[in-house]
């Protein structure tokens, strides 16, 4: 069961994704959640989020952004980095990663998910079969609820650090 918690890959920011190295490897459509993950929650798209999305494009590789915020959040955001979206997602329900993948014409070995938040972002692409990638969350800033999931994420990362490291 915690397997399905664990992300395949844990890094710092979208910056330290190797795209070319996930290219290679064959992936092209990438899934992403967008607040803490490529921005500060309610942030909208900025001019770095929009070059990398510039060259993930330019490098052949589609892209379809998930979030369980509203339409309004979520359209802007998309148009200004130029993505498929699905708003009011449900994360981690497997629909809206299906969903994704349908409109980017790829399947689970062609996808790759990155998200910040274990129990919507990583679970839900765990269980529809997508390579995962976790940042560490932007902003520290959050709704309780949110920052209540926190705890126990810390405890599963400690876990899957000391998986890895053996």
């Amino acid at each position: 069961m915690l397997n399905k918690l664990y992300p395949d890959t844990y890094l710092d920011s979208v910056d330290d994704i190797d795209f070319e190295m996930y290219y290679k490897k064959g992936i092209r459509g990438i899934v992403s959640d967008i607040d803490n993950t490529l921005v500060p929650h309610g942030a909208p798209a900025d001019e770095h989020i929009i070059k990398v999305f510039e060259k993930i494009h330019g490098m052949g590789i589609d892209t379809c952004l998930i979030s369980n915020n509203k339409k309004l959040r979520v359209e802007p955001f998309a148009k200004a980095v130029n993505s498929k979206f699905i708003y009011d997602a449900h994360k981690p329900s497997r629909e809206s990663y299906k969903k994704a993948m349908e409109l980017m014409n790829t399947d689970k070995e062609s996808t790759l998910f990155i998200g910040d938040q274990i129990f919507t972002d990583i679970w839900g692409a765990n269980r529809t079969g997508i390579e995962t990638v976790m940042l560490k969350q932007i902003d520290k800033k959050e709704e309780i609820q949110i920052i209540l999931k926190r705890i126990p994420e810390k405890l599963i990362l400690w876990l899957w650090k000391r998986k890895v490291r053996k």
